[in-house]
């Protein structure tokens, strides 16, 4: 199945149920009063985070959902049922947005999390609340209220704590295929990773870490080249960018060149999200000679501005992996110490993460056009 990472729904909560109008009635009591009971609430609508589910795609083919409408009172002051909630499954990773107001109404970042997005209507009361010392046969109810009603636009943003980025082929899924168990689909032409992948790379037993793989950018990605922007949104939540280059590109491109590009897109597309630590990793070293590497590799570093650290490796013949690894691992946990028990850098990350959203949202896109192959496969295609 196609990665689909954008639905619109329409959602609704439950109307409350009436209350009712009646009067007690028995031999022994014939003046027995109103005994009109309440109605029952609306159900809400609820969104929870499943880590079983990492698409969209299902709420393509089923767009709306409402939550079950209060039961009505009845004599013998007996309360209607409350409306059952709908409760929705989602992706963890997944964005709320208000579809009219383009509020942003949360995040589901966890397991089993969950957010309430439309509240079920107020039930309505019944003829015994009316009754008083000056009006002991009270005529009048409530009619159950109405449960809110919303379009939402559903964003899954896949969680990892390292972005690889990079212009096509660079061996982006050849490296998150070596240091992990993903199995991204490796070819030798441009635009064979068509959707985000994530792995969990292993350091040791009890360390580890998720690393995600997106499409390669081109140049004028920011501006809706290639696939770039479409997927460019999935490195919002990332902690540390891992720069591919490919330091011998068959069409005979200069590396420093594309470095250059690819930083300017993501630059582009947020200054935000280009404040994050990267480092560069340049990669297939093993296709040049042994005797000319050194000079090479220092060539490249020689015309670029680069201040982050930079790993030479060789991605398909494991070359330099360890010592990518254990660096990227400690770089993590130092961060992670630093959140933890430094109050200046949790308010710091904080306000980096506000900007990133603001730019992603900035970026959003409309989807106009489903496209279904013959394997029953769903493809959302998007504008600006």
């Amino acid at each position: 199945m196609k990665f689909v990472d954008e639905a619109n729904i329409h959602i609704a909560a439950g109307n409350g149920g009436n209350g009712c109008m009646s009067f007690h009635r028995a031999r022994h009591l014939p003046k027995g009063g109103p005994d009109g009971g309440d109605g029952g609430d609306g159900g809400d609508v609820i969104l929870v985070g499943d880590a079983a589910l990492n698409t969209l795609v299902d709420f393509r083919f089923q767009p709306r959902y409402r939550a079950g409408t209060g039961a009505a009172g009845s004599g013998n002051n007996k309360t209607g049922a409350r409306g059952e909630d709908r409760v929705i499954k989602v992706p963890v990773g997944t964005t709320v947005i208000d579809g009219n107001t383009l509020e942003t109404l949360g995040d589901l970042t966890e397991e089993g999390e969950r957010l309430m997005v439309a509240r079920g209507g107020k039930r309505g009361v019944g003829n015994t609340r009316f009754k008083s010392s000056t009006n002991r046969a009270p005529r009048r109810t409530t009619r159950g209220g109405e449960g809110e009603n919303r379009d939402l636009r559903l964003e899954l943003k896949v969680i990892a704590e390292v972005g690889l980025l990079g212009s096509p082929n660079s061996g982006k899924s050849t490296l998150i295929r070596a240091l992990s168990a993903a199995r991204p689909k490796v070819a030798d032409y441009p635009f064979t990773t068509l959707v985000p992948n994530l792995g969990v790379v292993r350091v040791d037993d009890d360390r580890s870490f998720v690393m995600a793989d997106i499409p390669g950018l081109i140049a004028g990605a920011a501006d809706g080249a290639g696939l770039g922007i479409r997927f460019l949104k999935h490195l919002a939540r990332t902690h540390l960018l891992l720069q591919l280059v490919d330091v011998c590109p068959p069409d005979g491109a200069d590396p420093a060149v594309d470095v250059e590009v690819i930083a300017g897109e993501l630059a582009r597309y947020s200054e935000a999200l280009a404040e994050r630590p990267r480092w560069l990793v340049l990669n297939k070293v093993d296709l040049i000679e042994a005797s000319e590497r050194e000079r090479v590799l220092q060539e490249i570093r020689s015309r670029l501005v680069w201040s982050g650290p930079v790993f030479a490796i060789s991605a398909l013949a494991g070359e330099g992996l360890a010592e990518l690894g254990f660096a990227v691992m400690q770089h993590l946990e130092q961060a992670r110490e630093a959140l933890e028990h430094d109050e200046v850098v949790r308010t710091r990350e904080a306000d980096l993460k506000a900007r990133i959203e603001v730019d992603v949202m900035a970026h959003g896109q409309e989807p106009v056009l489903e496209r279904r192959d013959d394997d029953d496969d769903v493809e959302i295609l998007y504008r600006r």
